[in-house]
């Protein structure tokens, strides 16, 4: 579905599902990430929007001191207990936009699915001061497809959608072009070295299942609660009645910038 904006206070409220149901990332994106950008105990990491911690893991793991920043209270105390275990780790609750640092201070700064809900103008250069000369920016995301798999069922699901959702029209599948115009947005910011890459994968959920993972969702936790039910009981009879599971492709994308060692002109 459609990212409407002004919504990323909605996963506060479904903490503890969101972390249940929100898919991790593949471990080819975090090779690719560590060879753009090589981390050690010495790194200083930030993550913009930790959510509760999907693409967390791999980075702690480096030995590497990771700042979180995350906008919602319930949030940032699930990603402090979870990762309670690694030192050096910090989470500091605060929007980007406010968040308050030393510039030329980290080697990384990452933000997986998080990133869209900051103003560009804001965002990009705000993390081009934070980075040290050299530093990377990393922004990747996920993108689920169940068109690709289910033609049939795809269409009858947008029915529903279309009775109790109207606000919330379909997105067209993410794309290799859709990633080159992303990545391109830091070079008018300063950024240089740009890199794409792209994966894919299938995912694979009962109807019951789906219905719980797509409530976690921004749109859907707005839904009025008097329509949630017999929205939810649609969707879940439509899977049923096309063989009780529904399959996921996910496109995801990872953006790759650096601050240039040499300091540049920016617009």
């Amino acid at each position: 579905m459609a990212i409407i904006q002004g919504l990323e206070w909605t996963f506060n409220t479904v903490a503890e599902e969101y972390d249940k149901w929100s898919p991790e990332y593949v471990p080819e994106l975090y090779e690719d990430l560590f060879a753009y950008q090589p981390l050690s105990s010495d790194s200083e990491v930030l993550e913009i929007g930790i959510g509760t911690g999907q693409a967390t893991t791999p980075i702690l793991k480096t030995g590497c001191r990771l700042t979180a920043v995350e906008l919602g209270d319930q949030l940032a105390a699930l990603t402090r207990k979870k990762f309670s275990d690694y030192p050096d780790f910090t989470v500091v609750t605060s929007a980007f936009q406010d968040y308050e640092s030393p510039e030329n201070r980290f080697d990384l700064i990452y933000s997986a699915a998080a990133f869209h809900w900051i103003p560009e103008e804001i965002g990009y250069p705000k993390v081009y001061a934070l980075l040290k000369p050299g530093g990377v920016f990393a922004r990747f995301a996920k993108h689920g497809n169940y068109r690709q798999s289910n033609e049939a069922l795809y269409e009858e699901i947008q029915k529903v959608y279309a009775q109790y959702m109207a606000y919330s029209a379909p997105t067209p599948p993410f794309t290799e072009v859709d990633a080159k115009r992303r990545s391109e947005i830091s070079l008018r910011y300063g950024f240089v070295d740009q890199k794409i890459r792209m994966y894919s994968r299938k995912r694979s959920y009962s109807a019951q299942d789906y219905v719980s993972l797509i409530a976690t969702q921004s749109d859907h936790i707005i839904l009025d609660k008097a329509l949630r039910a017999d929205f939810y009981a649609a969707i879940q009879n439509k899977i049923e009645y096309f063989g009780g599971r529904i399959e996921l492709v996910d496109t995801i994308d990872l953006e790759l910038a650096r601050k240039p060692w040499v300091r540049t002109e920016r617009f």
